[in-house]
């Protein structure tokens, strides 16, 4: 189930699971791509975490992988915030 979390600049991370390997990380991007088309503009993959940047309905969205902090949906801005929780809510129906 997911939940979020706040930063000091208001932004959201909505975590869509918190206790997952990278095959999760793997289903949620093909998710992405096949329903809702989402082209992943960029991919930073480091040792424990993977960021993989996108576009949905025109916010610009981070999908990350930690692997002390499972899959999550972020974003730089608060104007973004309501696609997160949009995202996250659908993707949940999806996963859970």
């Amino acid at each position: 189930m997911s939940y979020q979390l706040t930063n000091s600049l208001g932004t959201i991370e909505a975590v869509i699971d918190d206790n997952c390997g990278m095959n999760k990380f793997y289903s949620i991007a093909n998710a992405l791509v096949r329903e809702f088309k989402v082209k992943f503009t960029e991919k930073q993959d480091e040792c424990d975490t993977i960021n993989w940047l996108f576009n949905y309905k025109g916010h610009f969205l981070k999908l990350q992988y930690n692997i002390y902090n499972g899959v999550s949906i972020c974003t730089t801005s608060n104007k973004d915030n309501a696609a997160v929780s949009e995202l996250a809510m659908l993707l949940e129906r999806k996963f859970f």
